[in-house]
């Protein structure tokens, strides 16, 4: 690793325009200096010329192994951004990555964790946030000269002499297109300067609108968005590679407006020379900033770069991007790209095949990671939390969580036929198909019959959508999502039985959302007719009681009653919501009344004082207040199995760490008060 104060030993990993633009600006700093290229074709005599002095090696891997190489520059094609910039962390080397870090949100998640897990910084090369005159740029707008910031325009693109169906700039498989090799940038810019107008380092859009050209490679030529901040600024963004635009930035203000020429090269050429941009007032008047010689552009996020390495920083400062900051940009493109209709082909199962975002195979699970336990009524033992997934947009988003959850240990997945209109159970079955996951290694929760239609004769035809969409014959455990109450108990009953006969339905069935009364008669049915009894229950179960439901029909089982109920049924609880979906963090609290749906459903003076004493415990033992929360319903003396939803792997992590929580009966009932 790096010595303090030492210049800082860098590798590039891939060696195209955008390295030697990187190299170029190493060459006018004195932080660092380029020791080594790794290269797929070490041959090639082009890079003995364009990078005098650096030793080649033959792979990626190669480089990485290299002892005398601090830090890499990671100049692939966009879509191996993710796999090397994990393979960076894991190997110890810090990286700086080019724009985008990754393809979607979800992959730079992953990535920043291997960073934390590492101990590296990561940052993604935003070349132009780093230079002086951005940060003269933020000084102009928040001076008040403009006035208050309203509307922000902006465009990138330029024309390609013509369709170039393998260029990385069209080419599919290269995810190609303008939104992500340029729409970075305006995007970036946009929250950057929306942020500057709110006294902060940026700003996510609470709103995104996309549209784009796709052309024969299904790739976007051009493409625009609108973007609407919260503090009420508009921005109209736009870009292309293959309409040329006047690519001029502009900041709309009450008294006036700034004018930025090729704002990512801040107004001048990569070598540093001097550029300037104009501030034009409501009467004409022209102010013109800038104009200082400087260093070469690409100089200015190494030497920041290597300025957080030696100070023991994970990440850039602002303006900078910040692991956070570099997250909304992704997401605004993620919908940037979603209204647009733009998925890459390496995105999809088939293409993207049995690979990890590590770019490897499907890793066996560690043992110990998860845990394992013997439910009730089921025939295997399954990891001690379940994992839902009603939220993923995309097979790739999805694919990074089940491939972490499985190969730390997770076998025990909870799926619905309404999730997604059907694309969480899709994204399931190509997942467990791709990755050739046996199906005994793993236990499938299934639902169906969600409102409007929960009649016992939905049941088989649900279901067998739902088999279809998971690749398989058999779901281990099935629930039925609402109830109907207009519908006699016992038709349910026989709809549940048919299926376990035909064996589409293996070792439990119960009620989601049902009452106990319904659940009663169902049992009392089954027994009175020789039939097979409802044997599990999903209701939510969490150590805040559901004040509200969260969603119509919705029923929670957290009460005294209810879990004197499942202990006298000695019935296993799946819990949906089991850390009573963030009132345990901090967007909770007697103050905070932002989030509708926290405030309303979890909202009381008795769950308030279990939330005290979950802080309380989590300071004691060095944990956080929802990783409590979730401790609390794994160490229940009932049998209550939790259902989590983790939207990175952050989440999952955290997760994770919480099953290894041992809390004692006093220290469970400590907490229920």
């Amino acid at each position: 690793m790096a010595s303090k104060n030492k210049p800082i030993r860098w590798g590039i990993i891939g060696a195209g325009g955008i390295a030697k633009a990187f190299l170029l600006g190493l060459n006018g700093t004195d932080s660092g200096d380029l020791v080594a290229i790794g290269s797929r074709n070490p041959s090639k005599a082009s890079l003995k010329t364009d990078f005098p002095g650096a030793r080649i090696h033959g792979s990626y891997e190669a480089l990485l192994a290299d002892p005398e190489v601090d830090a890499v520059y990671i100049a692939t094609p966009h879509p191996g951004h993710a796999e090397w910039g994990i393979k960076a962390a894991e190997a110890g080397k810090h990286a700086l990555i080019e724009k985008p870090l990754g393809l979607t949100a979800f992959q730079a998640e992953a990535m920043f964790d291997a960073a934390k897990k590492a101990g590296t910084f990561m940052g993604e090369a935003f070349m132009y946030r780093l230079h002086p005159q951005t940060q003269l740029l933020i000084d102009v707008v928040t001076s008040g000269v403009i006035g208050e910031v309203r509307l922000i325009k902006t465009s990138f693109g330029f024309a390609m002499p013509g369709f170039m169906p393998e260029h990385r700039l069209y080419k599919n498989d290269l995810a190609g297109g303008g939104i992500l090799d340029v729409g970075c940038y305006v995007t970036s810019i946009s929250r950057l300067i929306a942020g500057a107008a709110a006294g902060k380092p940026f700003l996510d859009p609470v709103k995104t609108l996309g549209v784009a050209h796709l052309g024969l490679e299904g790739t976007d030529e051009w493409a625009s968005a609108v973007l609407k901040f919260p503090n009420e600024i508009i921005a109209e963004i736009s870009c292309s590679v293959s309409v040329q635009q006047d690519n001029m930035l502009r900041i709309i203000g009450t008294l006036g407006r700034i004018e930025v020429k090729d704002f990512w090269f801040v107004s001048g050429p990569r070598d540093g020379s001097p550029g300037t941009f104009d501030v034009i007032l409501r009467d004409g008047k022209k102010q013109t900033h800038g104009g200082k010689k400087g260093k070469p552009l690409y100089a200015y996020e190494a030497d920041a770069a290597a300025a957080a390495i030696h100070a023991g920083r994970q990440q850039f400062d602002a303006p900078g991007m910040s692991w956070a900051d570099t997250l909304g940009n992704l997401r605004t493109l993620d919908k940037w790209r979603a209204d647009a209709g733009l998925e890459f082909n390496i995105e999809k199962a088939p293409k993207r095949g049995g690979t990890t975002i590590r770019g490897d195979k499907l890793k066996a699970p560690r043992a110990g990671m998860l845990g394992k336990r013997q439910i009730t009524g089921i025939s295997q033992p399954t990891s001690k939390v379940a994992m839902g997934f009603e939220y993923f947009p995309s097979f790739g988003g999805a694919s990074i969580l089940l491939d972490a959850f499985y190969e730390r240990g997770g076998n025990l997945f909870d799926t619905a036929w309404a999730y997604g209109a059907g694309r969480s159970e899709k994204f399931f079955g190509q997942w467990q198909k791709s990755r050739g996951v046996k199906r005994d290694s793993y236990v499938l929760i299934g639902k169906g019959i969600h409102t409007p239609l929960n009649y016992p004769d939905q049941i088989g035809r649900q279901l067998s959508e739902s088999l279809d969409r998971l690749q398989t014959d058999h779901v281990d455990i099935y629930f039925m999502h609402r109830d109907n109450e207009e519908v006699p108990v016992g038709e349910f009953v026989d709809a549940l039985n048919a299926e376990v006969k035909a064996g589409r339905i293996k070792d439990a069935f119960g009620g989601s959302n049902w009452s106990r009364a319904r659940m009663d008669a169902a049992i009392k049915y089954a027994g009175k007719h020789g039939l097979m009894a409802p044997n599990a229950l999903s209701n939510n179960f969490a150590l805040a009681e559901m004040v509200n439901p969260v969603w119509a029909g919705c029923v929670a089982a957290s009460d005294d009653e209810w879990k004197a109920w499942l202990k006298r049924r000695k019935m296993p609880a799946f819990s949906w919501s089991s850390q009573a979906r963030g009132f345990f963090t901090d967007a909770a609290g007697r103050d905070k009344f932002d989030n509708e749906e926290i405030v309303n459903s979890w909202y009381s003076p008795r769950n308030f004082k279990r939330r005290d004493r979950a802080v309380k415990l989590a300071a004691e033992l060095g944990r956080t207040p929802i990783q409590i929360a979730l401790a609390y319903v794994l160490n229940h003396t009932l049998e209550v199995v939790p259902l989590i939803g983790p939207r990175s792997i952050g989440e999952l992590e955290n997760s994770i760490e919480a099953t290894g929580i041992e809390l004692s009966k006093e220290q469970v009932k400590w907490l229920e008060g």
